[in-house]
């Protein structure tokens, strides 16, 4: 076996050695011929000398060793071209023309859609928070980067070692003259109308670094400073394009600071952006997620001198910070921090403290930012310092993992990779100076789609389970409706100086705003109050904001916004949700969206009911504000329905007033608006809260007892009874009713006369503005009274009338029918 592999690797080198004589002398194919003549002409004809074949012999090995040298030489360039890639910090400059070649053809049906629909995201987050003065409103309209990509490594490329990262470096050019962004701008005064404002040209010039992690699985890219950026912009109104650039002054100019403050503050060096390149692509949106963060400990702190720049930094108590250039860290503690959403560890001791804190962290969108800010406090446990910082970002991939990636030491890269939910990702990240290493602890808990359902401990979930393939599932939104329970909350932050907490919690959905009850005393409060919004499409939040009661005015104890898009018909929602800029506290939350077909039953059910009324009682009021300088309001409820305005009497001095009128409208599906005032005999009345009464999901003649928090205001509920009556036409009308209808009327004129006789009174006695304001109030119940009572007159009218006619139609069926055949 042995001898037959050296007999093939000697063939396979004669062969090899062959060809590369061929290809360096390429007159061999005639030589040989000759060498064949002469061969013949020396065997048959004329014998030469026998030194020919000595000849031949010499030549053949010179050859042989050219061949061999040259092999030698191409073994040692490439070992070569290893060593310098993997050793030197630099490699020399090499050609790509391919790389830009393969970008022409991959760029108009791949990167380019990709690239806008991620751009068009980040420019629309930007446009909410920066606009210039001129421009009251901005909306993007189209974004288009255009068929001509950029152009990379003109100059070449070459390959940098930074610790034990490979990074490529190359020229990144861009100059396209045919891309459309296209804005509509609402101007503001003095100028009025709107105008459409077009980037028609870009150009962006600067080195970019490329930096594959995870054995190949991601790519990592940043500018290494910030690029030379210029654009076009054409302005117009209408369809027009025609107005001049000069038409909106400081426009291009915001422009452009806009978009090379998007690109310093998202790609230049330290920052840099993940290009995940994921197997499989299950086509899935992530549009938020949970992340469950563990910050363990710290080690190393001040082994190296932190840098002089961290003493200028301001600490929270607005005292300038020493970092750690003392060398001795006595109490520190960490704030981690995810957008608007801050935790914060407890202190521990020494230069290695150990924390094991765990906080759950919300995610909005596919990306996020986890920052660890460590804090020193000092012996007199009153002042914080600001010491220094790390961050570690985490990006959604397309195959339902994740990727977790921070700078390591020497601008290296710390990457890990979660291939599914639940999985539990060690790091040690540095501080920036090297002050020492965090190490974390990060679990990925869920991750939520477009489409509704929820990837958790890698599967999903979420009512309907949505199919693998990528297929998506999005519900019609037109006409939903979201319920929304706040059930309660835990670990809220208390006021400072008082120790207490009086919390209470208001939601925000588009324009609609509505308000708990507040609990007193309790950081652990319990509210299990319902909600209705009409649901709005286009991906709006549900806000929210919680609030400790005070004296003066309430002071905010954190606020969060919930990602309501993907919820299904017929699924809800029971989450926990943190509460932002506070060091504590969560809201729990029950989410149902009502299905299509429920809402279109209960309004076919409710439109085969008779005609009816509404039935309104007010009954009371509590924590109602004081409106007066005496600490006390003289409240009354104002009711307005469709077209119909009526009132409660006024209850004097008190928080707590208690009316029991009973007020009744006929149903028309209007909204039932109560407005609670505070009566003053002279002044203007003032508004104490506000509130709708919801009816529409009532069954007939079924009370409903609720306590409606007052919108507007920081405290207030009133305490209402509703009902949807609907007239029984089986029951006719007895002697007794009319009897009772009788001495109601009797008695509406007897309290009419009186109340007169008063009034008239104390105008010719010249009695006090209260009395007479307190005799109108009563006048103006009678006349309410007096109202319901024609009202329901009229309604016992009609359905007189409509028994009538039922009785004429039977009638006239009866006499129409056969007559009968005499005997």
């Amino acid at each position: 076996m042995a001898k037959r592999g050296v007999k093939k690797l000697h063939a396979k080198d004669a062969l090899e050695f062959f060809n590369q004589v061929m290809v360096e002398q390429p007159l061999l194919p005639f030589l040989i011929p000759l060498g064949l003549f002469a061969w013949f002409v020396e065997r048959w004809v004329v014998p030469f000398s026998n030194w020919v074949p000595l000849v031949a012999a010499v030549w053949a090995t010179i050859q042989y060793g050219r061949f061999k040298r040259k092999m030698a030489i191409e073994d040692l360039n490439k070992r070569w071209k290893h060593l310098i890639l993997n050793t030197t910090p630099t490699t020399p400059i090499e050609p790509c023309e391919w790389l830009n070649k393969l970008l022409i053809e991959v760029w108009p049906n791949y990167m380019e859609p990709k690239l806008s629909r991620k751009f068009q995201s980040t420019v629309e987050r930007r446009l909410r928070s920066r606009r210039p003065k001129l421009i009251d409103k901005i909306e993007l309209q189209e974004f288009s980067l255009g068929s001509c990509p950029p152009t990379l490594g003109e100059q070449g490329k070459r390959w940098m070692t930074s610790g034990e990262q490979q990074v490529m470096t190359l020229g990144f050019d861009w100059d396209s003259k045919d891309m459309s962004v296209m804005f509509m701008a609402k101007l503001a005064k003095p100028l009025m109308g709107t105008a459409r404002v077009v980037i028609n040209s870009i150009h962006i010039k600067g080195d970019l670094l490329l930096s594959p992690i995870l054995d190949g699985e991601a790519v990592l890219y940043s500018f290494e400073s910030t690029p030379e950026v210029r654009i076009g912009v054409a302005f117009g109104s209408g369809g027009s394009q025609a107005g001049p650039g000069t038409e909106l002054p400081g426009v291009s100019t915001w422009l452009v600071k806009l978009l090379t403050e998007t690109i310093a503050k998202t790609m230049v060096e330290p920052r840099r952006l993940c290009f995940s390149l994921p197997p499989v692509d299950l086509k899935k949106q992530a549009v938020g997620g949970v992340l469950s963060v563990t910050v363990v400990s710290a080690s190393n702190l001040g082994k190296k001198g932190a840098s002089n720049e961290l003493g200028n930094q301001q600490s929270l108590s607005g005292s300038t910070a020493s970092g750690i250039a003392d060398n001795r860290v006595v109490h520190a503690f960490v704030e981690v921090e995810v957008g608007n959403l801050m935790r914060k560890t407890d202190t521990s001791e020494g230069p290695n403290p150990t924390w094991n804190s765990t906080f759950n962290m919300v995610l909005h969108g596919e990306t996020g930012v986890v920052k660890f800010l460590l804090y020193e406090l000092d012996s007199g446990g009153v002042k914080f310092n600001y010491l220094t910082s790390c961050e570690i970002k985490v990006k959604y991939v397309s195959d339902g993992s994740a990727i977790f990636w921070a700078i390591g030491h020497n601008s290296g890269v710390v990457a890990r990779h979660a291939e599914n939910c639940g999985k539990e990702v060690g790091m040690v990240v540095p501080f920036e100076d090297n002050t020492g290493e965090l190490t974390v602890s990060l679990v990925l808990k869920e991750w939520q789609f477009a489409d509704g359902s929820v990837a958790v401990s890698n599967s999903l979930s979420n009512g309907l389970r949505s199919s693998l393939d990528g297929s998506p599932k999005l519900q019609p939104r037109t006409g939903s409706t979201l319920r929304v329970k706040v059930v309660e909350g835990r670990a809220l932050a208390v006021n400072s100086k008082s120790g207490k907490c009086d919390p209470y919690v208001k939601l925000q959905y588009g324009k609609a705003l509505y308000r708990t009850k507040t609990l007193s005393r309790t950081a652990q409060p319990v509210w299990n109050d319902k909600f209705e919004f009409d649901e709005i499409a286009g991906g709006e939040y549900l806000k929210i904001k919680c609030y400790n009661l005070d004296t003066f005015s309430d002071d905010s104890i954190g606020s969060a916004r919930v990602n309501l898009e993907g919820l299904l018909d017929g699924a809800s929602r029971d989450v926990w949700v943190p509460l932002e800029k506070v060091d504590s506290g969560e809201i729990r939350l029950e989410i149902e969206r009502i299905q299509n077909d429920q809402n279109d039953n209960l309004k076919r059910s409710s439109s085969k009911v008779e005609a009816g009324w509404i039935e309104l009682v007010i009954i009371e009021a509590r924590d109602l504000v004081a409106a007066d300088l005496r600490g006390t309001s003289d409240p009354y409820v104002r009711v307005h329905y469709g077209n119909n305005k009526k009132r409660t009497k006024v209850i004097y001095k008190t928080l707590a007033p208690q009316w029991n009128q009973t007020f009744e409208f006929a149903e028309t599906g209007e909204p039932l608006i109560l407005h609670v005032k505070d009566h003053n005999a002279v002044l203007p009345t003032a508004s104490i809260g506000n509130c709708t009464v919801e009816y529409s999901m009532l069954s007939p003649n079924e009370p409903a007892d609720k306590w409606i928090p007052l919108q507007g205001v920081r405290s207030g509920e009133i305490h209402v009874k509703i009902v949807r009556r609907v007239m029984d036409t089986g029951k006719k009308t007895s002697l007794e009713t009319d009897v009772s209808a009788l001495g109601k009327r009797r008695k509406i004129s007897a309290q009419m006369r009186d109340s007169l006789k008063k009034c008239a009174g104390l105008v010719d006695e010249g009695g006090d503005a209260e009395a007479l304001s307190l005799v109108l109030t009563e006048v103006e119940g009678v006349q309410d009274e007096q109202e319901v009572y024609i009202q329901q007159l009229e309604r016992e009218k009609a359905v007189l009338l409509r028994k009538i006619n039922e009785l004429g139609s039977e009638i006239v069926r009866s006499s129409s029918g056969p007559a009968r055949t005499p005997y």
